[in-house]
């Protein structure tokens, strides 16, 4: 049976009703005590699997968190204006939050602890700002956003930093940025981001503050699955300092600066992702940064140039299990299940 045959998509009310809140801590971190497995749930019928719950590092039990579960079995609000949506994000308590709509908001709004942050339908979009995770006093650890429209964004639209840990981005469309479109940095570690659409932007998703950061190292494990970098120029991501980093499964199409770009000593997997049109899929060292690790294997190039590789890197799977779709297949996969409205 074929990937897409395999997979399903959610549609109308098990949107907000199953998709934001299961819990998952399907694979633990090797150096935790608390490790433990619980199942998938899976709803819905249509086309492609959707996880209603994190997978990769967001799903890993580590640093007292058993995976990523958001505002579960906290109060469920909808939202449809920025003072609402505001409100809501900086509560201390669990919330599982609806965004409704277009909400146009003036800068980047602070998420905390224990959230669901979820558009309804295939219109819910956040503009003019972001949203940042956790501030240096407050820390925004286990969020889920999903299902959300990014544009127009006054600095970053997504920002994963402050120490966040345990977060997971899913089925989003992020573009026209003034900076990042998803930046992770700053000592934040067990991300996953998964099936968004990233497109009409540069800057898409650097993972490491700087060169001179080097608190990151150790931190920044994250993996990014099955998104779509849709004609976005750079950072896909461009990594400092970070290991393991695991990048498969998605489809590059047509960047024009380069896909993958491993610095500063970190090491980056990239396995059986579709790379099309694409003159530098994969770099050691970029710009002034200098070589990083990367381990590459059972990736397409389509028109594309060679990938650069350099030394070993730890393995995912000393961490999680996963399943990893024919790169034959992703293109097709990717551009029908990735972005919003799909869940």
């Amino acid at each position: 049976m074929s990937p897409i045959n395999r997979r399903r998509l959610l549609t109308g009310t098990a949107l907000a009703a199953v998709a934001a809140t299961a819990p998952r801590a399907a694979w633990a971190d090797p150096h935790s005590r608390s490790a433990q497995s619980t199942d998938t749930q899976e709803a819905g019928v249509r086309d492609i699997v959707i996880q209603n719950a994190a997978d990769g590092f967001a799903g890993v039990n580590a640093l007292g968190q058993n995976g990523t579960t958001g505002g579960a079995g906290g109060q469920a609000v909808t939202v449809t204006t920025a003072a609402a949506l505001a409100d809501y994000v900086g509560r201390k308590e669990p919330y599982v939050i609806s965004v409704s709509g277009r909400i146009q908001v003036d800068d980047m709004l602070t998420v905390v602890a224990n959230k669901t942050i979820i558009g309804i339908g295939s219109t819910s979009e956040i503009t003019g700002g972001g949203l940042q995770l956790g501030s240096t006093t407050r820390p925004g650890n286990n969020v889920i956003i999903r299902n959300l429209r990014f544009t127009d964004a006054s600095d970053d639209s997504i920002s994963v930093t402050n120490s966040a840990h345990h977060v997971w981005i899913d089925h989003c469309d992020l573009s026209r940025g003034y900076d990042g479109l998803l930046d992770v940095k700053r000592q934040s570690d067990y991300v996953t981001v998964s099936w968004n659409h990233f497109h009409d932007h540069s800057k898409t998703a650097l993972l490491g503050h700087s060169d001179t950061y080097t608190l990151d190292r150790g931190k920044l494990r994250v993996t990014y699955h099955h998104n779509f970098f849709d004609g976005t120029a750079q950072r896909h991501p461009r990594v400092r300092f970070a290991e393991p980093v695991h990048v498969y499964n998605n489809y590059y199409g047509g960047t024009s600066l380069y896909g993958v770009a491993s610095t500063m000593d970190a090491g980056v997997v990239v396995e059986g992702n579709y790379f099309e049109n694409v003159a530098h899929p994969i770099l050691s060292g970029y710009d002034k940064s200098g070589p990083g690790r990367v381990v590459e294997r059972n990736n397409v190039y389509v028109n594309s140039g060679t990938p650069e590789t350099l030394g070993t890197v730890v393995e995912p799977r000393t961490y999680y299990a996963y399943a990893l779709d024919s790169p034959a297949d992703v293109k097709a996969l990717v551009t029908q299940g990735a972005g919003v409205g799909r869940i």
